[in-house]
């Protein structure tokens, strides 16, 4: 069935509100843009925006899960490479490093967002747990495919990399941090893979 004009209005609304968070949030910061910034840079009225979002906190989660989206398909991409373990974390490092080296690059999303809402029972923040749970347990898994020791303790060791990484990125030079990180990365990956022989070697 053929949509008419003013049934496919919303969907283009809620995409130009949403594409103009995504830009200024991260940018300039949540708690310092308000409705009316997002109301007159996305071209739509507030009613507009209260009948896609009840309010802007609707709208910083809905921002936090669109960024997360995007990081969840780098990964799935990664993986559905058919690379090793081992090769696809390195995939995913460069990716990072990538990032980082980006034009307007200002951290973490999630980091910057859950520093603007400390509580843990508030929906943003939950957003940013979340989120950090999916990439902890998807490193976890990949790490349990490189070596026999447990991959839990490695994966947050990778995780904390990242995060270095990316406070590092917004302070330094990016190249200098991105070189650092993925030199991190590969004397991790080297030490979980040795585990492997190590316990062979003992058996």
């Amino acid at each position: 069935m053929v949509r008419s004009e003013s049934e496919s209005r919303p969907s283009e609304a809620r995409s130009r509100l949403l594409n103009t968070a995504i830009r200024v949030f991260y940018a300039e910061g949540i708690h310092s843009v308000g409705i009316d910034r997002i109301v007159a840079e996305a071209q739509v009225t507030r009613a507009t925006l209260y009948r896609h979002f009840p309010g802007k906190e609707e709208l910083v989660v809905a921002y936090l899960r669109q960024v997360d989206e995007a990081m969840r398909g780098q990964a799935n991409d990664a993986v559905a490479a058919g690379l090793p373990a081992a090769d696809t974390l390195r995939a995913l490092s460069r990716s990072i490093a990538e990032s980082i080296q980006s034009p307007g690059f200002r951290g973490c999303a999630f980091l910057n967002a859950v520093a603007e809402y400390p509580d843990p029972g508030h929906p943003v923040h939950q957003a940013v747990l979340a989120h950090r749970q999916w990439f902890l347990d998807t490193v976890t898994e990949l790490l349990a495919h490189v070596g026999e020791a447990p991959a839990e303790p490695a994966a947050r060791h990778f995780v904390m990399l990242r995060d270095g990484a990316m406070a590092a990125g917004c302070l330094f030079d990016p190249v200098l941090v991105t070189d650092t990180f993925l030199r991190g990365v590969e004397g991790l990956l080297q030490a979980h893979s040795a585990s492997a022989h190590i316990g062979r070697a003992e058996a």
